[in-house]
């Protein structure tokens, strides 16, 4: 049985399924990745990208994103490592080599640590759990575990999302073994995630 009615459930899930399905960091870097690197590491980016999701959700349930939205310095020292990180990534893809064969051999690990840091470093995803999330919890039932269940619920959408973004994008890898086609692609997608992350800046700026 829900901790809370079945109308605030399905809000909550069209909520964040509307969330994550804004273009952001994370639908750029996943196309990008699985586009140049084929599924399996479009895959292990997304298992990072929930596992940093479902981080901040429980720092969040602690108390300590309430803590991080209320000291600019501290929120200001995140964003702009978010930022520089997103920066970082396209400025790799930008500059990687066109040999999308000799990719494939790229531990998953490195992906996984990549999708992970990308949202641990996200100051909007912990705003997303202390000011909109709690307008979901019901007064009178259990917090706690509305909590953990709302949160559990938009990692799973999220991931949800994140997988068929992999399955789009991992498909084009096939017609990519030409390359000055791959650099292109590739070339075009960083450059859109480095856009990306000026949008990043600009609209959690204080």
């Amino acid at each position: 049985m829900l901790p809370f009615s079945t109308a605030t459930f399905l809000s909550f899930a069209l909520a964040s399924m509307l969330i994550e399905l804004t273009p952001g960091p994370n639908m750029t870097y996943l196309a990008l990745v699985s586009a140049s690197h084929g599924r399996r590491a479009g895959f292990a980016t997304v298992a990072g990208i929930a596992s940093g999701l479902a981080a901040i959700g429980g720092i969040a349930a602690l108390g300590v994103a309430e803590v991080i939205q209320a000291s600019p310095l501290l929120y200001e020292g995140l964003r702009w490592a978010g930022i520089l990180f997103l920066l970082y990534l396209a400025w790799e893809g930008w500059t990687a080599g066109t040999d999308v064969v000799s990719n494939k051999g790229n531990p998953g690990g490195k992906y996984f640590w990549r999708g992970f840091v990308t949202n641990l470093l996200n100051p909007k995803a912990a705003i997303f759990y202390v000011a909109v999330l709690p307008t979901f919890v019901e007064a009178g039932r259990p917090i706690l575990a509305q909590t953990v269940l709302l949160i559990l619920t938009y990692v799973a959408i999220a991931t949800a999302i994140h997988g068929l973004i992999v399955v789009l994008a991992g498909a084009l890898q096939p017609f990519l073994n030409d390359p000055r086609l791959e650099r292109t692609s590739r070339r075009l997608l960083s450059a859109l995630l480095a856009l990306v992350a000026f949008w990043f800046a600009w609209s959690t700026a204080r």
